[in-house]
């Protein structure tokens, strides 16, 4: 693997008379960062923009394991990959769908290339307030009403979990001759299990981004990008992605997307496994929450209208609490040591993973438990 390649080649005793400028030199520098496999694209290790071989293989490994025709290497994040398939499937003036809830690198695309965006605003949850899934109905209306919409961008799952009708929405799509791309930077984790929805990419989108980082085993900034249909534009992507993303990426970085990805086609089942154990002893711990809940875990609510949930997501709802959420994650910081992703007016979100240990999915549940046993709902305090 990548790793094993560059730790071979720190301790081969190559003098660098290239960059980085650190050079390697371990003794001068503090330790905890790895200096000593952070090169640059030196003989035999391949080209990011134009990969031949060891990167190559982590990207038809990347294709093969998520069922792709071809994948790219992200060390820009999703960001990068979200701006290059707009950009690549699009030319200045055209008109772009998307969803008043998407990222803000899709709004960001459309200055940058010149767009005219066409948004659609998803109905939300009545007891939450968190946004539903985008419905295929809405995206034919949509569709049908602006015939001149040269691509379709869904997020799918939302930041909360929430994931849309892909293969439907495909379908719509399709029909106009219109490529559809779905920003999935919180779905890296999805198709690897029947206990989790199944990924974009097995439901027909043409174009998927993924960030790894999210929720899986690599570091902040690794992403994927995927090209899954006939509708995708390869050759412009692929030329974007070389203009949009460094020229000096980091192989600390793809190290860490080809070790997480290796780990996945080795381990997946035992480790996806120990997850939903997890989680299902997580849902069972709160059971008998009264003022706060928990989207989908737990009993005292049922779960939203969805086309589907990522049951990974925790969504602690706290409106029928004094709580906000912002309050509720101070809480949860000062109290219990426990730092969550987001923190809004109604609710919290506490990400978790293949990589969270049963002891933090425990000290979670004890401490929404206590902290649900001290407060009393909203209007009598």
């Amino acid at each position: 693997m990548l790793y094993d390649k560059l730790k071979e080649h720190a301790a081969s005793g190559i003098y660098p008379m290239h960059m980085p400028g650190h050079k390697r030199n371990t003794g001068l520098l503090p330790p905890g960062i790895p200096y000593d496999i952070d090169i640059t694209e030196i003989h035999g290790f391949d080209d990011l923009h134009d990969p031949c071989g060891i990167l190559r293989e982590t990207a038809e490994l990347a294709a093969g394991l998520y069922g792709s025709s071809r994948a790219f290497l992200l060390v820009n994040g999703s960001t990068v990959g979200i701006l290059a398939a707009i950009g690549a499937h699009t030319t200045r003036g055209d008109k772009i769908l998307a969803t008043t809830n998407c990222h803000r690198s899709v709004r960001n695309a459309a200055s940058l290339f010149g767009l005219d965006p066409v948004y659609m605003t998803p109905e939300t949850d009545k007891m939450s307030g968190i946004a539903l899934s985008i419905s295929p109905e809405a995206v034919d209306h949509a569709l049908e009403n602006t015939p001149d919409i040269k691509l379709a961008v869904i997020t799918s799952p939302s930041y909360e979990g929430v994931i849309s009708d892909i293969r439907a929405i495909a379908d719509i799509a399709h029909k106009r001759n219109i490529p559809l791309l779905v920003d999935s930077a919180h779905g890296a984790h999805l198709g690897f299990s029947p206990g989790f929805p199944d990924s974009a990419v097995h439901a027909g989108a043409d174009v998927v981004v993924m960030s790894l980082h999210k929720t899986l085993p690599a570091l902040t900034q690794c992403s994927l990008l995927h090209i899954c249909g006939d509708l995708s534009n390869a050759g412009e992507t692929t030329r974007l992605l070389s203009v949009l993303q460094t020229s000096s990426p980091s192989y600390v970085l793809m190290a860490s997307i080809d070790y997480c990805l290796r780990l996945l086609a080795s381990d997946k089942d035992k480790l996806f496994y120990d997850y939903e154990q997890n989680l299902s002893r997580f849902s069972e711990d709160i059971r008998t929450l009264k003022n706060l809940y928990v989207l989908c875990h737990g009993s005292a609510h049922p779960c939203p209208d969805f086309f589907a949930f990522d049951p990974g997501k925790l969504v602690i709802v706290t409106n029928n609490t004094a709580l906000s959420g912002v309050m509720l994650a101070d809480i949860l910081r000062t109290e219990y040591k426990i730092e969550l992703e987001l923190a809004g007016s109604d609710y919290a979100i506490a990400m978790t993973g293949i990589c969270d240990r049963t002891e933090g999915f425990t000290r979670l549940a004890e401490a929404l438990m206590a902290i649900d046993n001290a407060i009393t709902p909203y209007g009598q305090e």
